[in-house]
């Protein structure tokens, strides 16, 4: 007696995992280029096609770039200046903000204290303190640090605070039921499912560094690029101040990407466990 056998249809075979680089896509280069040139079209029209604004106030984007040209020798040693100070005061201010929410969150007393003083001292508009730096700190580096400390600390706390308070009931549980210390659940449990919101603080704090940086500078000895700012707007060059304007937005441009890439590398987990736009 012959046997039949059904034929099984075969399991399907797992692909093989594809490792995903970090490929530059023709959108994420595109569509920024794309609104750029929207964005001085705009420019352009305003200023040379339309005439609706006088050039002594808003030149137009050819002369800018003119006087972008021309001045280079003066202008790219100050956006190195502005550079340094941006990113040494940001990371001045990101590791005291980290300490000081990781202080409020850790204690309800301490936050009691300390926060109305931090949402005063928020609430007061910086550029106030500016000649008043001069007076307590001196020339120099240290009016520019601290006015981008005051710029860019109260995000990074709020931020830090906000991530370490709200860790997922379901991990705190789980560090729990281990018999986990103190210090082995903020290291392993509070402090990893804090740093999404950490840094969003920290990509909120990049753009203010920048106008702290510059913002100090109008009070300091220091020739970056809010120095430039100021002396070519007081000899009528409008021109050449609005370029230096432009090399501060493209260095905070270039340092907000800087940070999200370092959030890229840092936490790969948070864009495959959160939901795409």
């Amino acid at each position: 007696m012959t046997q039949l056998t059904e034929a099984r249809p075969e399991a399907p075979q797992p692909r093989p995992a594809v490792r995903r680089g970090f490929a530059v896509r023709p959108a994420a280069v595109g569509l920024p280029a794309l609104g750029l040139v929207i964005a001085v079209a705009g420019w352009w029209l305003v200023t040379s096609g339309l005439n609706l604004v006088h050039p002594a106030a808003l030149p137009p984007p050819q002369a800018v770039g003119e006087s972008l040209a021309n001045a280079t020798d003066v202008l790219l040693p100050a956006l190195g200046i502005t550079t340094w100070m941006t990113v040494l005061g940001f990371l001045l201010s990101s590791a005291a903000g980290v300490l000081i929410g990781m202080a409020l969150a850790a204690s309800r007393r301490v936050e009691r204290m300390f926060a109305p003083l931090l949402v005063a001292v928020n609430a007061v508009p910086k550029i106030a303190f500016g000649p008043l730096l001069v007076v307590a700190v001196g020339w120099g580096q240290k009016p520019i640090l601290t006015m981008v400390f005051l710029l860019c600390f109260f995000p990074i706390v709020l931020s830090t605070a906000t991530g370490l308070t709200t860790t997922p009931a379901d991990l705190a549980e789980l560090s729990r039921s281990l018999n986990a210390s103190w210090w082995q659940s903020f290291r392993k449990v509070r402090f990893p499912s804090a740093l999404p919101q950490i840094f969003v603080g920290l990509k909120v704090a990049m753009p203010l560094a920048a106008i702290g940086a510059v913002i100090g500078e109008f009070y300091s000895d220091r020739p970056g690029l809010g120095y430039q700012i100021l002396q070519y707007n007081g000899v009528g060059d409008t021109a050449t101040a609005w370029a230096a304007i432009v090399l501060v937005a493209l260095m905070s441009i270039a340092l907000y990407a800087a940070l999200s890439l370092v959030e890229r590398l840092a936490l790969p987990w948070v864009k495959a466990t959160t939901s795409a736009r």
